[in-house]
């Protein structure tokens, strides 16, 4: 009864014009230190620390676009388990042994830093202005298969809140390019 269940299913399905294969998304790694203005470099894998405003930005585009983004919380066993991924400038050795061990197809490994400028002309704020390299990892084979850069700017009175609109900023105007590279790759 099951079987015959199954085919009606499939030949409706069929008749309809909708697939019911099952598609696996894309999963990719964001491993981008930021550095505010006036602040330390961080990085969520080598502390306590969410993601960041970037990687925030890029997460927030990725997931819209279909692709499945791995949380900091599901990897914080692999990062316990292996030393070597809890600093701050990961290598991409290391970062591509954590794509491995999650099962991710893709690593984005940058660095953000955004800086603060001169006084906005009659205004009490700061422009501020954020910059990104990043290269993207295909896991499988370790291969780079994009060198992606982008910036960013704002205007606030704090310029810790300037800067870090800078770089959510930045995040945004690198998932465009970040997703036309996975596309070109067929990554999705």
């Amino acid at each position: 009864m099951k079987r015959l269940i199954l085919i009606v299913f499939v030949l409706l399905a069929t008749l309809l014009g909708v697939s019911i294969a099952q598609t696996t998304k894309t999963k990719i790694i964001l491993l981008i230190s930021e550095q505010n203005i006036e602040g330390p470099q961080r990085a969520w894998w080598a502390s306590e620390v969410d993601l960041s405003a970037t990687e925030a930005a890029l997460a927030r585009r990725l997931i819209n676009q279909g692709y499945e983004v791995l949380e900091p919380s599901s990897l914080t066993k692999i990062i316990k388990q292996k030393p070597a991924f809890r600093m701050l400038a990961i290598p991409e050795e290391e970062s591509i042994k954590l794509g491995n061990l999650s099962k991710a197809d893709y690593v984005l490994l940058g660095r953000a830093v955004a800086s603060a400028g001169a006084k906005v002309p009659q205004s009490s704020m700061r422009s501020c202005f954020a910059n990104l390299t990043a290269k993207l990892i295909r896991v499988k084979d370790a291969k780079v298969i994009a060198y992606l850069d982008a910036s960013g700017n704002s205007a606030h009175m704090d310029v810790i809140t300037g800067g870090r609109e800078a770089l959510s900023s930045t995040g945004d105007n690198l998932a465009s390019k970040l997703i036309e590279a996975l596309n070109k790759e067929g990554g999705k």
